[in-house]
Parts: structure tokens; C-alpha cells; sequence
């Protein structure tokens, strides 16, 4: 189980990290917390627990490349980037992350569990969530990515097409009788697990919850359960 740190300073997300580290196996750094701190955020955390730096790169290859490079000296173990980026970026990516040989695996991004057909529809794409986050997986293993971000209702499909040996990370999950906010294509964490997920990411029915380290434990205690 991964820990989504989605705190605006640095100060709030070391304080919840401490609080659940002895139930998470992973610190999810995103957008917000990175804007706000820089790759600080990610040096200081990774001394907790491993850090999945969530910057979902889209760009072109030479901009993801370079941005990987400086990722790889912060010590995160986990760097998204968007499949729809392409075969060039996806490669760049890739082969940059051996290079820098700090133990850094890219894992591409399919389809955004905040989009649903109709989303994808207004943005030119006729295929719905399901379909579309199999063909670029599918494309992105192609170009040596073997880590993948999709959201559990395509979590059994992906397993299936791509194999045990690749990883499967799925946001969008809730426990049972939670809000789903708006995340659009969601499961609980045990269900995703039972479809074949190797790791899920929570956030705010951990980071909002009245006694987040009671809530992680209790997540992470019906995973265990589950496996």
C-alpha cells in the first residue's frame, strides 16, 4: 500500500508519513507537495519509506529525458509519466533510468481514474477508459515499460494481456462506503488487489480521515487479509 501525500507543505506531509509508516510500504509525492517544496520533498521522505514520485511527465522526448535524470538523483523508486506520451518519450524515459542506474522504474500512466467515456470522447478519443488503457499499456510494454498506473476496473484486464511479471499500481480506491470524490472509475483497495494489482494508492480516506495511522492500519489489515 502506498500513502498518497497530498499535503501542501512538506512539514504536513512528514507528519502524516510518520504517522502511518508502520502500515504503508510506499509515499506517494505528487504534483502539489513537489510544486510546493521541490525535490527536497522526495530526499527527505524517501529516508521513511520508498517514494513514488508522482509528476505524470508528458513532454517531448528530450524534455522527459532530462527530467528523468534529475529525478533519478532524488532517490524516488517510482516516476510517472504519461503512455499517451508516445514510443519516443516512453523509451527515452526508460533507457535514461537504466543509465542513471539509481534503482528509479518509470511507470506509465494509462488513463486518469478522474476520466470516463465521456470524458475521453471530448478529447478525441473514441475508445472507452477499458479499451484505451489496454492499448496503451500494451504499446508502452512495447518500448521496454514494465510499470503501469490504470484504475481497477482495468486492473484483470491488463494482468491478463501483459503477464505476472509486470507491476500494476491502481489510485482510485476507497474503502467500502466511502465518497468517491471525483474519482469516476473506483473499487475498493481488497478488490483491487483480487483483480490483480501489485500495489494501490490511497489518499484522502487516509490523509482526511479523524486518526489517519487507525485508518491506514485498517486498510492495510483487510489487503492483508485479502492476499
Amino acid at each position: 500500500m502506498i500513502v498518497a501525500l497530498d499535503t501542501p507543505s512538506l512539514s504536513e506531509a512528514r507528519a502524516l508519513a510518520e504517522r502511518v509508516k508502520d502500515s504503508v510500504d510506499g509515499l506517494k509525492v505528487g504534483l502539489e507537495l513537489f510544486v510546493s517544496e521541490g525535490p527536497s520533498a522526495v530526499t527527505s521522505l524517501a529516508l521513511l519509506r520508498p517514494v513514488f514520485l508522482d509528476l505524470k511527465l508528458h513532454d517531448i522526448p528530450e524534455t522527459v529525458e532530462r527530467a528523468v535524470a534529475r529525478a533519478c538523483a532524488t532517490g524516488a523508486k517510482l516516476l510517472t509519466v504519461h503512455a499517451s506520451g508516445g514510443p519516443a518519450m516512453l523509451e527515452r524515459a526508460v533507457e535514461r533510468a537504466a543509465k542513471e542506474n539509481t534503482g528509479l522504474r518509470i511507470i506509465a500512466v494509462t488513463v486518469l481514474t478522474s476520466l470516463d467515456a465521456g470524458d475521453l470522447e471530448a478529447v478525441g478519443v473514441s475508445r472507452d477508459p477499458a479499451s484505451q488503457a489496454l492499448t496503451l499499456a500494451k504499446m508502452a510494454r512495447k518500448h521496454g515499460v514494465d510499470a503501469f498506473v490504470c484504475s481497477p476496473k482495468e486492473v484483470r484486464a491488463l494482468r491478463d494481456s501483459l503477464g505476472d511479471d509486470v507491476m500494476l499500481v491502481t489510485p482510485g480506491v476507497r474503502p467500502a462506503g466511502d465518497v468517491s470524490g471525483d474519482q469516476k472509475r473506483t473499487d475498493t483497495p481488497e478488490g483491487a488487489l483480487a483483480a490483480g494489482a501489485t500495489a494501490v494508492v490511497v489518499g484522502r480516506p487516509i490523509r482526511d480521515a479523524k486518526d489517519p495511522a487507525a485508518a491506514a492500519a485498517a486498510i492495510k489489515s483487510a489487503l492483508t487479509r485479502r492476499a
